[in-house]
């Protein structure tokens, strides 16, 4: 079994889906790996980190891909809507790709992928239990995304985040609000305490409130309850614009009481929900900062602008997306963690062993034979459920 690693190819992309840790556990699985020379390079990996470990260093992307059984990718066409289509006449019938994909995306791109031929796991998807914990990618990221979100608030905000006494007086402690604990939000509460900031937070989903008191924040109540607030999968579920509405009105004190606001709402396959107006925005005092890392999804703060930092009633509003490839050494490390163990629960005798009834392999496979045969991401792109034919008769 060939494992074959391109280099990604979207605009400022840094991370690369295996680093040469990774290597030896894959080979004891009888997994050979060809990678595409320099993809390692731009997150600290040289070439020959990964011939010591065994890998063997292809001079192009085609030869990549035309030897691989497997390819494995961090940003797969779907996920990056900018170089992703070129890889499509390199993808060959029965070939198996295994990166994100964003299959709640571009109806078209999840079409032109299943069009190949190829097999494909989209590495959102996988379920939020137990046994898939060490796979679970997106979590690993947005961890990172936390993590990077509050040091981009901490270098941009005109004022330090710990409180300290000095011979030149008291300096007071910074105060930062995180929107949304999901596991971004959590790991920017986290490092805002490390950093010496006083943290509170926010969520619809009250299950959270101990979560947040864990880790030293304090927990926004508001006089307000959502109806199913999160879907089986522990994601947050859309609401009401009347709630929404009224979750803006309850929150703007608070939003302008902190001098660092961080939102990380967003509900899969949507919108993200606007939780910071133009009008809040307004409110915050000069030289306040929101980074918003749901910029990607349309925004959680009205004014944001994906991919942009921008300033506005003297608020800094960071727009950036892809956090986690700021930090690439470590973003691949733990993102190759995440697929190894992937593919050692998909690999077996050296043969891809799809099992319809694994909850791991059914939920992040996404197409199959030419066809799109995910039922939720069938759904989701307004396409018939497919007909499952009768064994016997």
């Amino acid at each position: 079994m060939i494992l074959g690693v391109p280099r990604e190819s979207y605009p400022g992309e840094r991370r690369v889906a295996l680093a040469p840790v990774v290597l030896p556990n894959l080979a004891k699985a009888g997994m050979q790996v060809v990678i595409e020379a320099g993809a390692g390079a731009g997150a600290g990996y040289p070439d020959a980190e990964y011939a010591e470990k065994g890998a063997q260093v292809l001079s192009t992307r085609e030869e990549v891909f035309a030897q691989a059984d497997i390819v494995v990718q961090v940003l797969c066409h779907g996920a990056n809507d900018r170089t992703g289509g070129a890889d499509l006449p390199l993808m060959r019938n029965g070939q198996t790709l295994v990166g994100f994909l964003r299959p709640f995306g571009a109806r078209q791109a999840v079409q032109e992928v299943a069009a190949t031929g190829v097999t494909s796991f989209s590495i959102e998807l996988m379920p939020r239990t137990t046994r898939a914990q060490s796979m679970d990618a997106l979590s690993s990221m947005a961890t990172l995304s936390g993590y990077k979100a509050v040091i981009l608030a901490a270098e941009t905000l005109p004022r330090i985040f710990p409180m300290l006494t000095t011979a030149a007086g008291t300096i007071t402690p910074g105060r930062v609000l995180i929107m949304g604990v999901g596991v971004s939000g959590l790991q920017a509460i986290a490092t805002a305490r490390r950093l010496g900031a006083v943290a509170s937070a926010y969520d619809l989903r009250p299950a959270v409130k101990e979560q947040v008191l864990s880790l030293g924040a304090r927990f926004v109540e508001l006089p307000i309850e959502a109806k199913e607030a999160q879907d089986a999968r522990g994601y947050a579920t859309a609401q009401g614009e009347e709630f929404y509405r009224k979750q803006r009105e309850l929150l703007s004190a608070a939003v302008a009481a902190n001098d660092v606001v961080i939102t990380t709402a967003v509900v899969p396959g949507k919108r993200a929900p606007v939780l910071v107006t133009k009008e809040m925005v307004a409110r915050m005092a000069p030289g306040s900062v929101i980074v918003d890392l749901a910029a990607e999804r349309g925004g959680n703060c009205e004014l944001t602008k994906c991919g942009e930092i921008i300033v506005e009633h003297g608020v800094t509003i960071i727009g950036l997306h892809n956090l986690a490839s700021s930090v690439p050494f470590h973003a691949s490390q733990m993102y190759a963690r995440n697929i190894t163990a992937f593919l050692l629960h998909l690999v077996k005798d050296g043969k891809l062993q799809y099992n319809e009834a694994d909850e791991i392999h059914r939920e992040t496979l996404v197409t199959r034979g030419g066809e799109i045969v995910n039922p939720r991401v069938r759904e989701f792109l307004g396409l018939p459920a497919l007909v499952v034919e009768a064994k016997g008769a």
